[in-house]
């Protein structure tokens, strides 16, 4: 006769209290030691992303991403966990990088600079403006800069402009078979937010949230296929050609909590049914069940996907995964994201935490196993991780406190 395993610790006040202590103890004791002070370039200011298992610096190019990123993390720390100076500080000047360095004359921003801050790589997609958006209104919010918060809308309008704009953005495919994706529609929606919490209520966010939650309904969410597509043809045609079939689980995920979020900010049924209904379907579509993890690529109707990666298991989905459970347990109270939430949760601290020399590998095979021991990268910096322990960390305070 077996028995039940044990109850998911989000569900007891003792399991989330030790949830709190291991997400808040990560963050302060294993997170931001790893990057900080060795990622704040003291020289020319910004930061470096680019660090071995043990912490080594392997590429001193910076990526613009992670200089807006990294400056949004530090500063929502101060804000919200301990007001310590240094952090202001490192976000201060990697705010003045941010602006003298990493703008094009026509205003839009690089991608990837060197150390210097000369411009090495610019891509067609506009991301940079709305990470630059975020960490200049928590500056805005701390030190009163009005400067500042003029200069976040200015950026969020940007992104808004260059992302919405029909023919603004040089197509990545020809005319003949057009796409949209989910992507600008998410990264709007979670700019927009962040914009409301430090800049305040305004018409422009909430009507931006609105009408990418309902394109996303509308054109992505696939009820029939219990799926959600990452790119559409325009009329939200799901296109059986490679490109049109690849989802990516984990990054459906992450705008389900963005909608679940917004749903408690609201109080509104609706999104919280939308936001559970795409974290169910790409749960199922993403869950690995020989080896545990959340899959990188899937294809819509079972079909093999060209990117030879589509198997492995990247930090970034199981740090959205991680919040998208918790906040569907506490929107819903239903037992099963609980639980979704503590195998996640044990797979991930498994296998991609590093307790030796701290915080998280990036990229794993399909088993598990370390496919490289990258710590950060252009892509991966101070962000997603401690993102995910700041988050759940605020969520269970709460409850804890």
């Amino acid at each position: 006769m077996t028995t039940d395993p044990s109850p998911p610790l989000l569900t007891c006040p003792k399991g989330r209290q030790a949830l709190f202590d291991l997400y808040n103890g990560g963050l302060l004791r294993d997170t931001v030691p790893f990057w900080f002070p060795r990622s704040a370039d003291p020289e020319f200011g910004g930061f470096f992303s680019c660090y071995d298992r043990q912490g080594n610096l392997v590429d001193t190019d910076k990526s613009v991403w992670a200089q807006g990123r990294m400056c949004w993390m530090l500063l929502r720390l101060y804000d919200t966990v301990e007001p310590r100076p240094e952090w202001l500080a490192w976000a201060e000047r990697g705010l003045k990088f941010l602006e003298e360095r990493c703008f094009d004359t026509d205003g839009r921003m690089y991608f990837q600079v060197t150390r210097e801050g000369r411009p090495i790589r610019k891509r067609r997609y506009a991301y940079s403006e709305s990470f630059a958006a975020i960490a200049l209104a928590a500056w805005a919010r701390i030190t009163g800069s009005s400067r500042a918060a003029d200069r976040a809308g200015e950026l969020f309008r940007q992104y808004l402009d260059w992302n919405f704009t029909p023919g603004r953005m040089p197509p990545k495919f020809t005319a003949e078979r057009p796409m949209i994706g989910l992507g600008p529609r998410m990264i709007a929606i979670v700019t927009a937010q962040e914009l409301r919490r430090d800049l305040g209520e305004q018409a422009e966010f909430t009507a931006w949230i609105d009408r990418c939650a309902e394109e996303i309904r509308t054109l992505f969410v696939k009820p029939e296929l219990r799926s959600v597509m990452e790119n559409v043809g325009p009329g939200g045609e799901v296109l059986d050609h490679f490109d049109g079939r690849t989802l990516n689980p984990g990054h459906a995920i992450e705008g389900a909590w963005f909608l679940l979020h917004e749903a408690k900010h609201r109080g509104d049924a609706q999104l919280t049914a939308l936001g559970c209904d795409m974290l169910d379907w790409m749960w199922e579509r993403g869950w690995d069940p020989a080896y545990g993890g959340i899959f990188y690529f899937r294809d819509v109707y079972g079909k093999p996907v060209q990117e030879y990666w589509q198997d492995m298991k990247f930090w970034w989905p199981h740090n959205e995964a991680i919040i998208a459970t918790l906040l569907a347990y506490a929107m819903t109270g239903r037992l099963e994201y609980a639980r979704r939430h503590q195998q996640v949760h044990d797979w991930s601290y498994r296998h991609f935490a590093d307790p030796e020399y701290g915080e998280w590998f990036g990229y794993l095979r399909r088993d598990g196993q370390v496919s490289s021991e990258l710590k950060g990268s252009l892509w991966k910096s101070f962000f997603h991780l401690p993102r995910m322990q700041w988050y759940c960390r605020q969520a269970l305070q709460s409850e804890t406190s």
